[in-house]
């Protein structure tokens, strides 16, 4: 079995070239197409009616394929706000435990890539000066790699 490759901050976003690149270009070639029929059915008295059908065909397949990307990508969004919150309750000193829930989504998701010792000082640090995700991230030393992101 291949052994995961080391994430840190440069690799850690994952592409899915089925749907990076295959899906979305096919899409965007639609949606290109979709748009050059219908402006022709303006200009050349042809069908109307089509043009405008393979617009909106088009418009609807991306929204459905932007929507069928989002909504697991939220669903683990809430599974690891849930993951972190229980370990942020296991490794954290006890004057930082009562603040976990003063922690952001965005924060909570990337303290998930910092090691359980420099957890409490990028808590302290995330609380103390409204660090956002990237910022987080960028001060992690010991990456905790994610290798189940969808």
């Amino acid at each position: 079995m291949k052994e995961p490759r080391t994430q840190h901050l440069k690799n850690h976003a994952s592409i899915d070239p089925m749907f990076h690149f295959l899906a979305a270009g096919l899409l965007l070639f639609s949606l290109i197409l979709g748009v050059t029929v219908f402006v022709q059915s303006l200009h050349k008295d042809r069908d109307l009616l089509i043009g405008l059908w393979m617009l909106v065909v088009s418009v609807v397949l991306i929204v459905i394929a932007l929507k069928s990307r989002l909504y697991p990508l939220k669903v683990q969004d809430r599974v690891i706000r849930l993951e972190e919150r229980l370990r942020l309750a296991m490794v954290l000193p006890e004057h930082l435990r009562h603040r976990i829930d003063e922690l952001t989504e965005d924060q909570l998701i990337a303290l998930r890539f910092a090691s359980d010792e420099e957890v409490p000082e990028l808590v302290h640090e995330a609380l103390e000066k409204k660090l956002n995700r990237l910022q987080i991230k960028q001060r992690i030393q010991n990456w905790r790699a994610d290798h189940w992101r969808v």
